[in-house]
C-alpha cells in the first residue's frame, strides 16, 4: 500500500469533521460526557479496528480520547488510515 501525498490527505480530510493531519499521521482529540462514555466508544472502534485489520494509536483520559493514525508498515497515512477515519467518525456520529 503506497503513502498518501500530503495535498491528497488535506483534500480527503475535508470529508472528515474530526481529523487533522499532523507530523505525518490522522490525528482527533474527542471529549465525551464521562469516561464510560470515552471507554464504550473506545469498545466499539475496537470491533470495526478488528474487521479492518488496522488498529489506532490511542490514549484516553478520563473523559478524553485521542486517537492517531498512519500504516506502520508504510511509513505514513494510506488509504487504509482514511478508510479507519471515516469508520471512526460514522460510530461517533451514530452512522
Amino acid at each position: 500500500m503506497s503513502i498518501l501525498s500530503e495535498d491528497l490527505i488535506k483534500i480527503k480530510l475535508q470529508e472528515l469533521e474530526y481529523w487533522d493531519y499532523i507530523d505525518g499521521a490522522l490525528h482527533t482529540s474527542l471529549d465525551f460526557k464521562s469516561f464510560r462514555d470515552a471507554f464504550a466508544m473506545m469498545t466499539r472502534i475496537a470491533f470495526e479496528a478488528e474487521a479492518q485489520n488496522h488498529h489506532p494509536d490511542w490514549s484516553n483520559v478520563y473523559n478524553n480520547l485521542s486517537i492517531k493514525l498512519f500504516t506502520h508498515d508504510a511509513g505514513g497515512v494510506t488509504e487504509k488510515d482514511i478508510k479507519m477515519a471515516t469508520s471512526i467518525e460514522n460510530i461517533i456520529k451514530g452512522e
